[in-house]
């Protein structure tokens, strides 16, 4: 094991990944990540706190992004559109991904039900902060809530069909046709 090599934690994402996808997420151990990865398990556990957090580690990025992009949004935006900005901002976040990590990620936690408690947890609390930054905008409630969850569902169901390669397109303009789709739904209403 060399002393020292870039990108630690870059590979042992990579690592953890390819050795959820061969052995499972329940049979790899953080010992078999970490020399994987080429760096000891102390290093490991200076990047992650477990090996989940390998699966949520972007979570708090995504999260700051879509909130910095409400916070934005031009006054005048209503809370739908400053939502907008925040769902454009997510897509912008996953160009930065290789590729075929969100599909691979999405595959490893839709296998395992703690993980997907936890995939729910961290998308309540990206509900949370949204509803907090539109409150700061001045949306009041129950707007800023039902604002917030809409747009969290928007994500998801559009963030499933961008990963299931139904939609072979770009992200932005999947979750742009599914917020097109509740917009035309509560217009029915």
């Amino acid at each position: 094991m060399s002393r020292w090599e870039p990108d630690a934690r870059g590979r042992l994402a990579q690592a953890a990944m390819e050795l959820y996808r061969e052995r499972g997420y329940e049979q790899t151990t953080v010992a078999q990540i970490a020399e994987r990865a080429g760096v000891t398990e102390r290093t490991f556990f200076r990047h992650f706190a477990d090996k989940r957090e390998v699966l949520f580690d972007g979570s708090q990025g995504l999260q700051r992004r879509m909130v910095a992009a409400v916070e934005a949004a031009p006054a005048s935006a209503s809370p739908l559109d400053a939502l907008t900005a925040a769902l454009a901002a997510a897509a912008e976040l996953f160009l930065e991904l290789p590729p075929e990590f969100p599909r691979q990620r999405q595959e490893v936690i839709a296998a395992h039900p703690a993980l997907q408690e936890r995939e729910l947890s961290k998308l309540a609390r990206l509900s949370a902060a949204l509803g907090d930054a539109l409150r700061r905008r001045g949306v009041a409630e129950p707007a800023a809530s039902l604002t917030a969850e809409a747009g969290v569902a928007v994500f998801r169901v559009g963030f499933e069909r961008w990963i299931s390669g139904a939609a072979d397109r770009d992200l932005a303009v999947v979750l742009r046709e599914s917020l097109a789709e509740l917009r035309a739904l509560t217009a029915r209403g």
